[in-house]
């Protein structure tokens, strides 16, 4: 399983449309065949800092993702917008949780 996470910052005067064009594409990954986890959601509105959290079942259901048309379309339209710390992590063995957290 690859996990990624980190911080996606944009000019602030660019949050409420980054916002709405990550909703549109967070939609469609979060169907796509191999994606367990997906969210990009604003952390500090006034600094315009995304956090990004991702987990993908292996490398190739990820690489499948970044070729989506879908993808490929935001990455041409926000990428140049887009300046982020994002690492990937792979995880190779699941810990058991114990005891009830509720």
């Amino acid at each position: 399983m690859l996990i990624l996470m980190g911080y996606i910052h944009i000019e602030p005067q660019d949050v409420d449309a980054f916002v709405r064009d990550v909703g549109t594409i967070g939609l469609s990954t979060k169907a796509e065949e191999g994606c367990l986890f997906h969210a990009i959601t604003l952390d500090d509105g006034p600094t315009g800092r995304f956090l990004v959290a991702e987990r993908w079942r292996d490398q190739e259901a990820l690489a499948t993702h970044l070729e989506r048309v879908e993808t490929l379309a935001f990455l041409k339209t926000s990428g140049g917008r887009m300046k982020g710390d994002l690492q990937t992590y792979e995880v190779t063995e699941k810990i058991p949780r114990s005891g009830d957290w509720t």
